[in-house]
């Protein structure tokens, strides 16, 4: 079915939008998947905050007009479902790195982030990207260890004065 004008220009507005708040994208190819399989995508990543969008290319090209990821416009061939991350920087990559584990049809031909395009190898390294929360509570425990260390040194001094006395006692009771 053809689109009208209006719904390709909603659709690259809808597109353009949100490619401007996400953090990343992934494009993938997804020729030979079942609608129920995509349907599981889909769902998925509702839960992980990923917005997924099958589009055809020349509207995807200007919905990432003037965005980072204008730079993914050369890939765009063949069709392709795109992933933005919404929430985290790597949420898009797990999805599609874990998607693809069980899908073979499933083949991850573009990746980016910050405006850079990336190689669709270096998935797994954007998928390893920590969450918001583990990032907190990574720097939070850089930030605890000197002051956790210098507790228990200074602790140490009186607790092994405690615990010379205290051999000291045993071996004059001893004798």
């Amino acid at each position: 079915m053809a689109l009208s004008f209006a719904q390709k220009e909603a659709i690259v507005a809808e597109v353009a939008e949100v490619a401007k708040t996400a953090y990343s994208a992934v494009g993938a190819e997804y020729r030979g998947l079942t609608v129920e399989q995509l349907t599981a995508l889909r769902v998925e990543a509702r839960k992980a905050g990923v917005y997924v969008r099958v589009v055809k290319n020349s509207l995807a090209k200007r919905a990432f007009a003037g965005t980072d990821f204008a730079c993914m416009e050369a890939g765009l061939t063949g069709p392709l479902l795109l992933a933005f991350s919404q929430e985290d920087p790597g949420s898009a990559a797990r999805l599609a790195e874990a998607f693809a584990k069980g899908h073979d049809r499933f083949q991850v031909k573009l990746v980016s982030i910050g405006g850079k395009l990336l190689d669709p190898s270096e998935l797994g390294t954007l998928a390893k990207m920590p969450t918001y929360d583990e990032a907190v509570s990574q720097l939070m425990a850089v930030m605890k260890a000197p002051v956790q260390k210098l507790a228990a040194t200074l602790n140490e001094v009186p607790g092994k004065l405690v615990r010379t006395l205290a051999a000291v006692r045993d071996s004059k009771s001893k004798a």
